[in-house]
């Protein structure tokens, strides 16, 4: 039991970053209906951005400041270059338009930065937490309970900023009604580009944390493939929807790579190792054949 226990909180925490890639999505689609394929992409350039500044020799909290500059940088100038020309246009347009820009900013990253793995330190320990172990005798990461802890802050902080605020009301406005919302006088232009900026926001946050823990490298880019899931099981449009997604496939994923291999090779023989790369895939299609706007998403009917 211990054991089990061990996994499931392994896997909590590791949802919990899950759900960081997954609300750089949440907030594009929220603000502007974009399914921005292009968020792992640019978890992978903020993580390079970071670490290209350590190189230079500034200081952590220096670097982590440029990056953001960076990032808020090539945010703002893809909702003005790309997003902006293609208003009105179909949801396939925009979505295509978000996998050229991801293939543009993976070729843009190593050609500023290079393509060599760097390890990234941000003063967080991979070591379990003494007491935790001495008491309970389970094992968890001080790491990924830190990293958990700065991504639920984010969060936290995210959702309340898009409930209290004037700026996070004029988002959800934006957000149910473009339209509606130009007519009451918001400006749709500028609300689009600060979405795309804390998008950039998160994904130096996610990049930070992936890159710290697996080193910044081309594989971040499919970190964000984690978040599909995540996505689906939550609900495109929902931030408590990404956490409560996250924080499910962490822990499916953990538990079927420990307890489904043994019974599929008593049954059918063979190794069946690697669950935990496909399982989350497999438990979204399962979740959309029951309910496919997701837990905390709007059920969305067409009449005709």
């Amino acid at each position: 039991m211990q054991f089990f226990f061990e996994v499931l909180i392994g896997g909590l925490l590791s949802g919990i970053m899950y759900s960081l890639v997954a609300l750089g999505f949440v907030l594009i689609y929220k603000a502007s209906g974009v399914f921005n394929f292009a968020q792992g992409a640019m978890v992978y350039f903020a993580a390079l951005s970071l670490v290209g500044c350590l190189e230079k020799g500034a200081p952590l909290w220096l670097a982590f400041i440029l990056a953001f500059v960076i990032m808020t940088l090539l945010g703002i100038a893809t909702e003005k270059f790309v997003l902006r020309k293609m208003v009105n246009q179909s949801p396939i347009a925009l979505f295509m338009a978000t996998i050229g820009l991801a293939f543009f900013i993976e070729g843009l990253a190593p050609m500023l930065w290079g393509n060599q793995v760097w390890p990234l330190d941000i003063g967080l320990v991979d070591e379990p937490i003494g007491w935790i172990l001495d008491r309970y005798n389970i094992v968890v990461s001080s790491f990924d309970l830190t990293a958990a802890g700065l991504a639920m802050a984010l969060v936290a902080g995210l959702a309340l900023f898009f409930q209290y605020t004037r700026v996070g009301r004029a988002l959800r406005a934006v957000a149910d009604d473009h339209q509606a919302a130009l007519s009451i006088g918001i400006p749709l232009q500028h609300i689009w580009a600060l979405v795309w900026a804390v998008a950039g926001f998160v994904a130096l946050v996610a990049g930070m944390l992936w890159g710290s823990r697996n080193g910044v490298q081309y594989a971040l880019t499919f970190t964000a493939l984690k978040a599909l899931p995540v996505l689906i099981l939550g609900g495109f449009t929902s931030v408590p929807g990404a956490i409560v997604g996250g924080l499910i496939i962490g822990a499916s994923e953990k538990l079927a790579e420990i307890y489904i291999p043994p019974v599929l090779t008593d049954i059918f023989g063979g190794n069946f190792g690697g669950i935990e790369n496909w399982f989350p895939y497999v438990l979204a299609l399962l979740f959309l054949l029951v309910r496919p706007e997701g837990l905390f998403g709007e059920r969305h009917i067409d009449r005709v």
